[in-house]
Formats: C-alpha cells, structure tokens, sequence
C-alpha cells in the first residue's frame, strides 16, 4: 500500500484517522498507541503478508536484547549478537542472492524476495541497540511501544531513517494540536505533488530515455533529457515520499527530523550529502564514522574511514555493481575534498562550486 493509492488515500489513512481520534477513546494514550500500532502491521501486511510476521520477530528479538543490554551484564556481547543478528537478516534478503549469482556463480540460487522497506526498519532498530548501550536512552520495557517506533506506518516503508530518541518521549506522552494536524496536511499533499505530479510525470521521460532496446536510436539531447528527468525523478520521488511521511507523523503527534534539504544547491559533495537523505547520512556518521575516528585521526587512516562508509552506502542501497561503483565514485570524491587536494571557492566563483557539484552528482 502506496501513500498515493486510493486504498490508502480512500479508505486506510480516514478510517485509522477517525479510530485514532475517536471521541471518549481518543483520551487515552495507550489506546492510541495501540490502535496506531495495529493499523501499522496491518497497513505493512497488506503488501507483505509473510514478510510483517520477520518484523514482529525482529522486534521481539530487539526488545529482549535492549533490556539485556540495559542491565549490563556482557553488554558487548549481546549488542555484538543483536547487530549480528539484523545484519544478517538484510544480508540474506537483500545480498545473498547477488553474492551467489555473481561472486560465488551458483546458478541454482533462488531468487530470495525482498522485504519492503527491510533496509528503514533494520536500521532503525540496530540505532535502538546502539543508543541502548551508548546510554543516550532507556531500554524501552512495553514491547508493543518499540513495535509501535519500529512500525510506525508513516515512516515504515520508505524513511526517513527515526531515531528511538526523536520520538521516545513523544511515545508516551505527546500533544496532538490542530494546528499540527493541518500542518501534517499540507506537508503531505506538499509530498504527494511532487510524488504524483512531478517524480511520476517525470520518469515517464526517464524510462523511455533508458530503454536500451533503442539505445542505438537516441539522439544526444534525447540521451540529456532523459538523465536530467531521472535526476529529478529520484529527488521528487524520495523527497516526496519524505515530505508525506513527515505530514502523516505530525498527524498524529509525532516530529519527524527533515530528510532532505534543497539537496541540489549543494556547493560540494560533503554539503551535498549533509543535504540528500539526511537520516542515513546522519546515521553512518554517528554510528560508524565517528567510532572508527572520524576526521580526529591520520590523513591515510581518515581516507580508510571514508572509504568504509562509502562501502557501506553503496551497499546499503543496493546488491548491484553500479551501487558499489557509484559509492567508489563519491568515496573518491569525498576524500579528496575532505583532505583540501579540491578546495571551495569563495566569492563570484562559488556558482562555479555549484554547478561542479551538480555535474558531478548528475554523472553519479
């Protein structure tokens, strides 16, 4: 179920709406996360019938080990399982099958379906373990709550990437306002135009551009229109997506940290990246940057740090070898600049910074 469906739009999102703000019931928090949570399964069952009781499972798993880790005993070692654990899971949904078509070349491999939104829910829960055992939050001890951050439908299928800590309070005692509510509103139809109106319109042009059974009959400016319509679709689409899952929390209460900021006035590729998909920057930098040392380190090994988290931002968004190219590219980019071999430029020649960066993220 698609935010822009009339399943959703018709039928879904009013009738959760109404049962969440019923008059009497509507007065009690437990109520409402409870109903919230039950809408959420059921809004994920409905594309994934199976696939909803792996989260459920996940979630049981995450909760145990959180308060395992709050009471710290082998803290390490239960935080080293649950990460094992989530790791595995998105490896053999979303990697086991490439690894053995093209690493390993076992052409009897299945092809292993993929979990939607399995990379969103995955990560948020590993965050949940992390800042468990950092101390930057309390186990949470009602299960149906954490089931209720991870599940959470606005922001379950397609980000952004929510902390435990952005909404652990809001959980358990958040006001729902009017004016909150209509600016859940526009927010999302703002989302919804750029899904619907612009992103869909636009990749009509994109997909024809790319159909490589004509490859030999396309023009040059059909070959520009179309990579330039490709490079807005993916913004329009993501951002889009973003903007309504942003609009449908505060719907409800909830405060959602912004995912995308005019990613395309970016002067630089680090500011291009502070920029596009916000929450998944923020995470890799929080949780594997920083830990292996940042920028506080040597020049080679601060390259190595950049080069692992280029590693895993192309794996994270695909089992493709253009994922991994794609995120060589930028690794090679970002090290350069961080390490002032490509300097900023100031003045009349910032345009130049700008339209650099925007060429380089249109061949990216």
């Amino acid at each position: 179920m698609v935010f822009t469906s009339s399943v959703f739009l018709l039928v879904f999102f009013p009738v959760v709406l109404i049962g969440y703000y019923f008059p009497f019931l509507s007065k009690s928090r437990k109520y409402k996360n409870y109903f919230l949570l039950m809408a959420s399964l059921i809004f994920y069952a409905w594309g994934e019938p199976t696939f909803v009781l792996l989260m459920v499972f996940s979630i049981f798993i995450t909760w145990g080990l959180g308060l395992l880790i709050e009471a710290k005993n082998y803290k390490k070692v239960i935080l080293f399982i649950g990460i094992a654990y989530h790791l595995s899971i998105l490896f053999i949904f979303k990697y086991l099958t490439f690894l053995g078509h093209e690493v390993i070349e076992i052409p009897q491999l299945p092809n292993i379906a993929l979990p939607i939104g399995i990379s969103f829910f995955t990560f948020q829960m590993m965050s949940y373990l992390f800042d468990v055992y950092g101390g930057r939050v309390d186990a949470q001890n009602n299960i149906l709550y954490l089931g209720l951050y991870v599940s959470l439908f606005p922001q379950l299928i397609a980000g952004p990437i929510v902390r435990y800590s952005t909404i652990e309070k809001e959980i358990g005692d958040r006001n729902e306002s009017f004016n909150g509510f209509i600016d859940g509103i526009e927010r999302f139809i703002l989302g919804m135009g750029k899904k619907a109106l612009l992103a869909d319109f636009l990749a009509v042009i994109a997909n024809s551009a790319f159909d490589f059974s004509r490859i030999d009959e396309m023009g040059m400016l059909t070959a520009w229109l179309g990579a330039v319509a490709y490079m807005l679709q993916i913004y329009f689409d993501f951002s889009g997506y973003s903007d309504m899952a942003i609009g449908l929390g505060l719907c409800f209460g909830f405060y959602f940290n912004e995912n995308f900021n005019y990613p395309y006035l970016a002067d630089s590729i680090n500011d291009f990246w502070k920029r596009w998909h916000i929450s998944l920057t923020d995470w890799f930098r929080d949780y594997i940057y920083i830990p292996m040392g940042g920028n506080q380190v040597s020049i080679a090994r601060h390259i190595f740090n950049i080069m692992m988290i280029w590693l895993l931002t192309g794996i994270w968004h695909g089992a493709n070898w253009t994922f991994l190219l794609w995120g060589g590219v930028f690794m090679d980019c970002c090290s350069l600049q961080k390490n002032i071999f490509i300097t900023r430029l100031n003045g009349l020649l910032c345009y130049l910074a700008h339209i650099r960066c925007f060429v380089f993220v249109f061949y990216g």
